[in-house]
């Protein structure tokens, strides 16, 4: 079993789903489950076969969150000194040098990693491309979609 990094905000979203999946939703099938039996033969019962469904897809999320949390290596970038050097768990700010667009990543763990919210997973093309590399480098990284050239222009521990 490896341990995989993760952010202290990654493992505190994971904790606050767990909790809301144990404590909420949990009860909320139980009790879809109990109110689909009372309708009688569980054969034809297409609301009770239904609910099971729902349970075993709840219970295999709180049991894949505990591996996770059991298997964390937690970072906490803001406790360490700020360098100007890429590393996981920090925020990279760059410029496109083919297009002159500005954008921000964080560099994340595989199960934080979320494109929409400019979470990056660390062994993903541009992660694995921006990692050790400091401000003001100019960085070509081999995408899926062809080559592209950024230049570091910030790196925060945030």
């Amino acid at each position: 079993m490896s341990k995989e990094p993760i952010t202290l905000n990654g493992l505190n979203k994971l904790k606050e789903e767990l909790i809301f999946l144990k404590e909420k939703k949990r009860p909320s099938i139980v009790a879809s489950i109990s109110e689909a039996r009372s309708h009688g033969d569980l054969k034809e019962n297409a609301e009770y076969h239904a609910a099971k469904e729902e349970q075993s897809h709840n219970e295999g999320r709180i049991n894949e969150i505990n591996d996770i949390i059991a298997r964390a290596n937690v970072i906490d970038v803001t406790k360490l000194n700020n360098e100007g050097k890429v590393i996981f768990g920090s925020t990279v700010y760059l410029e496109n040098l083919d297009s002159g667009e500005k954008i921000n990543y964080k560099i994340v763990g595989k199960d934080e990693a979320n494109l929409k919210q400019k979470l990056i997973f660390f062994q993903s093309p541009i992660g694995k491309g921006l990692i050790g590399k400091r401000k003001n480098d100019f960085v070509e990284i081999h995408t899926p979609a062809g080559i592209k050239n950024f230049e570091i222009k910030d790196v925060k521990y945030i």
